[in-house]
């Protein structure tokens, strides 16, 4: 063997052992992370997103919001035009006043008819008194006429008169019939008048809802992420203006393997470590466990391949906690989440939860 390769096969073992000195080291001083009892997952802080949008086509008037800033619940974010919707509600409550002016011109029409009821009445009351009197006549006419006191023509005359106001009384109690069809008549007119009524407000009531509803107002306490839309700008139904998140419900999304996540249970314990600040520990807790998996191997026939079924978990801050620090919220954020399977298991002091003041 020639010194050349007896060098270098010496230098080649002393690498060798080099490499097995340090990883052996490596072994002895390396972080094992908090134990057996506990797993953890990398995830992204996320949080529920809004998109506010408009609810009929038109014209973006102006918006009031920037990007980054925060919004509260029932606060005006952005106005769309409404012009047509004003002209509208002003003929609709024009309507609405004619509306009410028919049902009192109706009202009336109805006190009309049942004087001309009551007047009705009378004559039949004065026809049927008439009719009385000629009958009573008749009466004494015949007894005079059998005694040949009076002659047959004053008997057929008194017979003539008896029979006409026999008629006025049929004509005046028509009369009667009549005047209560006619108050019926105008009390349906009564009724219509005060549906119309009913329907011009329920027109008017929604117009001034289509008013309100351009008014586009946060749904809950958030921040605005992106502005969508400009100020003049023409939308359809349902155009996007901003996108906002709800700071209420903000969350991490990890990944567990399946030999894990079927231990883990809804409101487990979960404490979350980010990259931008690994010196807090923020609590968490699950809020949702896949109940598939959100990525599979093509086979899973051995016990290796099982362990690459991955499982979506979310863990849920506090919203109180996240209410005192809004302005520290950010989504997106990477990091890592820890959860104990242990339930006798402490948590290590490095992962105890502590949070910014």
């Amino acid at each position: 063997m020639s010194p050349s390769i007896r060098k270098n096969l010496l230098l080649a073992v002393v690498a060798i052992a080099i490499s097995l000195a340090g990883w052996g080291a490596w072994t002895i001083v390396r972080p094992r992370g908090p134990g057996d009892g506990f797993v953890s997952g990398n995830g992204r802080i996320e949080a529920t997103e809004i998109d506010v949008a408009t609810k009929y086509p038109g014209r973006v008037v102006d918006i009031w919001v920037h990007e980054g800033d925060f919004v509260k619940a029932g606060q005006v974010l952005a106005q769309m035009q409404i012009d047509v919707l004003k002209a509208q509600l002003d003929e609709a409550r024009a309507q609405q006043q004619q509306a009410v002016t028919a049902v009192a011109s109706a009202e009336a029409q109805v006190k009309m008819r049942e004087s001309d009821l009551a007047a009705a009445q009378a004559v039949v009351v004065q026809r049927e008194s008439e009719l009385d009197n000629v009958r009573r006549r008749l009466a004494r006419s015949q007894a005079l006429a059998r005694q040949g006191a009076i002659s047959m023509q004053q008997l057929d005359d008194d017979q003539a008169v008896t029979r006409g106001a026999a008629a006025a009384v049929t004509a005046s109690k028509a009369q009667v019939a009549a005047a209560r069809a006619a108050i019926a008549a105008a009390s349906s007119q009564v009724t219509g008048a005060h549906s119309a009524v009913e329907a011009a407000a329920a027109t008017v009531a929604r117009i001034e809802a289509d008013i309100a509803d351009s008014q586009l107002k946060a749904p809950c306490d958030g921040r605005v992420q992106y502005l969508v839309a400009q100020p003049g700008e023409v939308l359809g139904a349902g155009g996007k203006v901003l996108n906002m998140v709800d700071l209420s419900d903000v969350y991490m999304t990890f990944f567990l393997p399946e030999t894990v996540a079927g231990k883990v249970a809804l409101d487990s314990e979960v404490h979350l470590v980010l990259d931008a600040a690994p010196a807090y520990v923020v609590p968490a807790r699950v809020s949702f466990v896949a109940s598939v998996a959100q990525f599979t191997p093509k086979t899973v026939e051995t016990a290796v391949e099982r362990q690459k079924l991955m499982f979506r978990v979310k863990a849920r801050i506090d919203p109180a906690l996240l209410e005192k620090h809004l302005r520290q919220v950010k989504t997106g954020l990477p990091g890592v989440a820890w959860l104990k399977l242990d339930a006798q298991a402490q948590w290590p002091q490095t992962l105890v939860v502590k949070v910014p003041e």
